[in-house]
């Protein structure tokens, strides 16, 4: 096994995509250490990209926010700027792990680790982030949804780095949140999660909206239809109503030994009217 710590995006990208063997990428390592540790993986090269300048920044622009694929949670939720506009994504990442996993754990890292349970993916897909990525043919920016393809798969192609998440600035009248379902009170995995964003006219009727469900399908859902049952309506029972409704019918989940189908289509509708809820307070709603 090799482990490198490259100064620059093209030496990882260049080590990675010149890689014969499994290659993996070190950021927090709270996914990684542990799926070596159980021996899932054995990479024949690590790539440390810590010392990479920039990657541990959150930069704030007009246009919105980057967040560094080295950038722990726990800065995240350091960031006065970030909670102020995108409380939801900072709520999502901050619920992973324990205290100890905060200082070390990343959201692209759980993005890239592609589990359906992840939290910190619903809040960034209801929130329209998309993932900055560089690889051997350059840079390209995609939907955060668009990166997992499945349980541990992603689209990324060989030698390919996200580089940062961005977030758009915040538009007037907008709020978002998130909210999960665990067996226990923290430090445990998503049985169901829902994230919503939504952006307000001046009356308080909903102009547009995003709406996603963790845990329910083999990669997260960007619910379309269920932002249609919000848009053009202020958040009255008979929309709340509809809204879960429709994200229970939504779910592809499966039985396990943390929920039945049937439980997580229930709470899938029933935390999507909570987000929802919080989501359109926070924009000012009444």
């Amino acid at each position: 096994m090799r482990y490198i710590r490259p100064l620059s995006m093209e030496d990882a990208v260049g080590q990675l995509a010149g890689s014969p063997g499994t290659a993996a990428i070190l950021a927090g390592g709270s996914d990684l250490l542990v799926r070596m540790k159980g021996g899932f993986i054995e990479p024949d090269l690590i790539v440390d990209i810590k010392a990479i300048d920039g990657l541990g920044e959150i930069r704030e622009t007009a246009e919105g926010f980057s967040i560094g694929a080295a950038v722990s949670c726990a800065l995240m939720g350091e960031s006065a700027a970030l909670k102020r506009e995108w409380p939801g994504v900072v709520e999502a990442a901050k619920l992973i792990g324990s205290k100890q996993v905060q200082g070390r754990c990343t959201i692209v890292g759980n993005l890239c680790n592609a589990s359906p349970a992840a939290d910190s993916v619903p809040a960034l897909v209801a929130a329209g982030a998309r993932a900055l990525i560089i690889g051997p043919g350059g840079r390209r920016t995609v939907a955060v949804e668009a990166v997992p393809t499945g349980p541990g798969k992603t689209s990324l192609a060989k030698g390919e780095i996200i580089e940062a998440i961005l977030l758009d600035r915040r538009a007037p009248r907008s709020g978002d949140a998130y909210l999960r379902f665990i067996p226990r009170t923290e430090m445990d995995i998503a049985v169901v999660s829902a994230g919503v964003n939504l952006t307000l006219d001046e009356q308080g009727v909903v102009k547009s909206a995003r709406v996603a469900l963790g845990a329910v399908a083999p990669t997260v859902l960007l619910v379309e239809e269920a932002a249609e049952a919000l848009i053009g309506r202020k958040l009255d029972e008979a929309a709340l109503e509809r809204l879960a409704k429709v994200c229970s019918g939504a779910c592809r989940p499966i039985d396990d030994k943390r929920g039945t189908v049937e439980f997580r289509r229930k709470v899938a509708g029933v935390l999507a009217r909570r987000a929802a809820t919080t989501a359109y307070a926070r924009a000012g709603g009444k």
